[in-house]
């Protein structure tokens, strides 16, 4: 509530001329009212009354003509402004915009919004801060928060509230004024320097964690992964952790930037089913998941992790390689290897590194969640043969799937089999890997599911080492997602001789 009482009341009348009918709402700074034009007969406006200090008045006066300069979709009109210095009394007219807030929507549907409305509503608002940030006087919002988001009916979005809005001044260091929501607003508002464009950013970065865990969190902490929603694209989680990094100069340093990103992972996303990949290039920053899942058991699914993770390895691509079960064996018999453990003896570590991959053992949905905010470029998931729900999400979301399959004429059938099995969900990312399959096998399997991305291959006895016949048949089954810049080539069986 506003901490001073309000000088208004149902038929009080605004600058002579707007009306208020009801209260539509109030904060600790201000209350807004919905008022009828008396000129304009059917014409209803929003009025925010706010009470500020006399000795403020003119920053208000001030950055109240700035609002009124501003014109933009997503934003109210201002149309009027009225001061009252004796009582301290100041008031905005604007228009009025039918709908619920954001805030409102995620109480009343239980803190869930469609997952294919994140990124659309989360461009609306890159589209709108794009615009203040970019004016000749850059303007930063400084409290972009559910509350202050309004959704029409058509689920279209507006901002709401600009009370603690202000123009940005290059001369400063810090604020003058001290203001924001916790939980939303950046560390920076809290007196650490002053705050610009990247501190909206941060802010964009808490709402869209609020949205993707049903409102519980705004902030990285500790468990957070645990209530990330299942269904989310991963490619939102990268992005998210690099618009919460407590330093601004580690964030996206402009809302163009944070638009070209999720546009550029909304086009690699949404792939026509038939469109090769060729035309969906990957090499642009950010984690992308490539996940390896085996249709039977002894199909090979580990060995083709192994050699797809160490193949982009080799281009110079940081990568981890994450075994996503917790009762699996393979990583921690190769770690006994590598680190000289005695056998049956595991590591307290559950990361070791061969060659540049760094493997992640009998690792759990939310390691991989905290795996998708660091610096690696790829993540490959050993999915192994399993198809638990769990293991089973993470490969329809992933950016890259790729299936495994015994390459014998007589279990080819395993392959369509788990195709007509998951017929429901979209299967054009989908990649067919068939270990020593004959090239008639690869073209009556292609015909058979109407998929081009069917690959044999070759006979591969150290997955951690370049074979050139593998890298011909990855180029062509990566053609497009990465640059060919290789490096030098290690061993890792004959470093073990």
């Amino acid at each position: 509530m506003m901490n001073q009482p309000s000088r208004l009341e149902f038929g009080s009348i605004v600058g002579e001329r707007y009306r208020i009918i009801r209260t539509l709402g109030s904060g600790g700074m201000s209350r807004v009212f919905m008022a009828e034009d008396l000129k304009l007969p059917g014409k209803h406006w929003a009025v925010k009354e706010s009470i500020a200090d006399p000795k403020i008045m003119k920053i208000v006066r001030t950055e109240a003509e700035m609002l009124i300069s501003l014109s933009h979709p997503r934003l109210p009109r201002i149309v009027d402004f009225f001061e009252y210095p004796s009582s301290g009394a100041v008031y905005l007219v604007m228009d009025y915009i039918e709908g619920i807030t954001l805030e409102a929507y995620m109480r009343g549907y239980q803190g869930y919004i469609p997952q294919e409305q994140i990124i659309p509503l989360a461009l609306q608002v890159l589209d709108v801060l794009d615009y203040l940030h970019t004016r000749q006087l850059p303007v930063i919002y400084r409290d972009l928060k559910p509350a202050n988001i309004m959704l029409t009916p058509e689920m279209e979005f507006k901002l709401i509230d600009f009370g603690i809005a202000r123009s940005y001044k290059s001369e400063l260091d810090q604020d003058t004024i001290k203001l924001g929501t916790v939980g939303s607003a950046a560390p920076e508002q809290y007196g650490t320097g002053q705050t610009d464009a990247r501190s909206d950013l941060y802010s964009l970065g808490a709402l869209l964690l609020y949205l993707c865990t049903g409102g519980k969190y705004s902030e990285w902490t500790a468990g957070v992964e645990g209530y990330i929603r299942g269904e989310l694209p991963r490619h939102l989680i990268p992005i998210i952790r690099k618009l919460l990094r407590h330093h601004p100069e580690e964030r996206f340093q402009s809302a163009e930037e944070v638009i070209g990103e999720l546009r550029r992972s909304a086009d690699f996303q949404s792939a026509q089913p038939g469109k090769s990949m060729s035309n969906a290039s990957m090499d642009y920053a950010g984690t992308r998941v490539v996940a390896v899942l085996g249709v039977s058991s002894g199909s090979g699914a580990t060995h083709t992790a192994i050699a797809v993770s160490h193949y982009l390895a080799r281009r110079t691509h940081s990568v981890a390689l994450v075994e996503l079960h917790s009762t699996a064996k393979a990583f921690a018999r190769l770690q006994e290897v590598v680190e000289g453990i005695p056998v049956g003896q595991a590591s307290s570590s559950r990361r070791f590194e061969v060659d540049g991959v760094h493997y992640w053992r009998q690792t759990s949905r939310a390691d991989v969640i905290s795996l998708l905010g660091g610096s690696y470029r790829f993540i490959v998931l050993d999915l192994g043969n399993g198809q638990d729900n769990e293991r089973l999400e993470e490969f329809l979301r992933a950016d890259y799937p790729l299936v495994v399959g015994s390459g014998a004429e007589w279990r080819v059938q395993d392959i369509t089999g788990l195709a007509r099995s998951l017929q429901r969900h979209p299967q054009h990312k989908w990649n067919y890997c068939l270990p020593l399959a004959s090239s008639e096998a690869v073209r009556r399997l292609r015909k058979e599911l109407e998929h081009d991305k069917v690959f044999a291959l070759p006979f591969h006895s150290d997955p951690f080492e370049q074979d050139d016949e593998m890298d011909q048949v990855l180029d062509e089954l990566f053609r497009g997602v990465i640059t060919d810049t290789r490096k030098k080539r290690f061993g890792f069986l004959k470093r073990q001789h």
